[in-house]
Parts: C-alpha cells; structure tokens; sequence
C-alpha cells in the first residue's frame, strides 16, 4: 500500500484502496444480515408455564429481519455493481441508498434493542416483568442477532462516509475572496 501523488492510498498504481475496502464491506454486510435473519427467524422457545414464544409476536423482530433481507440484496447488488466501471462512476448512485441503509438498520436494531432491555429489566411502572429468566434462549439468540446486525450496520456506516466523501470529492470547495477573508479575521 503507497500514498499516491493525489493523496489518495493504492495497493497498486491502477487500483484504490478505497475501491476494495467499498467491495469487502458490501460482501462483508451480506453474511452478517443473513445470519441475522437465520438467527432471528427460527429462534423460538417453548415455556411450560407461559406458553410459546418465537419471533412473530414481536413487531420489532419482524421488522429487523425485514430491514436485514433489503440490505443484504442492496449490499449483494451494490457488490456485484461495484465490478462495473460505468456505475461506479455514478457516486451518487451509491451515495444515497448507502445513507438509507444505514438510517433503516439504526431504526430497527434501536427496536430490537429496546424489546431485549424490556426482556431482561422489565418495567414495574406498567407491571411488566422481565421474560429471559423464562426464555433465556429466545433472549440469546436475539441478543446474538442483533450483535450481528450492528456489525453489519458498522460496515454501512463505513460504506455512507466512503459513498459521502466520493460524491463530494468531485466538487471544488469553495473559494473565499480575499475582502471576505480579511473581514472574517477582524
């Protein structure tokens, strides 16, 4: 790896670096969210005293592995794009899915995040109790799922600031007169 006269860091001369580490995190975020969708979909657990509990009853779960399923096609599709040159050239084209990806999967692992908090604390003020005494492999599993989740959302925030940066790398910043600069240090 060298820095190149541009600024900018290449394995090689024809290659940047940032082109390969969009590529590995886009088919790093596929497995994460498969896996995320696999551990949250099957994971049920049958209590003697409460009855049965799986994934459904939850509209938090259902809508992570929702958001899981659009963004490992996204990440698939967008990995497989990234192979051709004419739409990589498009930085916006990336730039803006990357951003909403990113946003939806805060969204839904917050949901998640707040159902486990309510499983393992409960809450006295509405006379819930906590449930992963009772389901303590249904509470795994979904604190596993959403382990994975945030890494998956780990490399889409990665992959929003390089989109972020190659969108408005192309502009020129802008230019300050020498009156306005001279007025901004008085």
């Amino acid at each position: 790896m060298s820095l190149e006269d541009d600024g900018r860091f290449s394995i090689d001369k024809k290659t940047p670096f940032l082109k390969y580490l969009d590529c590995f995190l886009r088919i790093s975020a596929v497995p994460l969210s498969v896996a995320t969708i696999w551990l949250t979909a099957t994971n049920q657990q049958d209590n003697t005293y409460y009855g049965k509990i799986e994934f459904q009853n939850f509209l938090g779960l259902k809508y992570m592995v929702w958001i899981s399923g659009i963004c490992a096609t996204y990440a698939f599709a967008s990995a497989a794009c990234t192979l051709l040159k004419s739409l990589v050239a498009k930085a916006w084209l990336f730039f803006i899915p990357d951003q909403i990806i990113a946003y939806l999967m805060v969204t839904s692992g917050a949901a998640v995040l707040e159902i486990l908090y309510l499983a393992y604390k409960g809450d006295l003020g509405v006379t819930w109790s906590e449930a992963c005494t009772s389901y303590g492999r249904f509470c795994s599993k979904v604190k596993l799922a959403l382990i994975l989740h945030f890494l998956a959302l780990c490399c889409f925030l990665t992959l929003a600031v390089i989109s972020g940066y190659r969108a408005f790398s192309i502009y020129e910043p802008p230019s300050v007169s020498s009156k306005e600069a001279e007025e901004d240090r008085a």
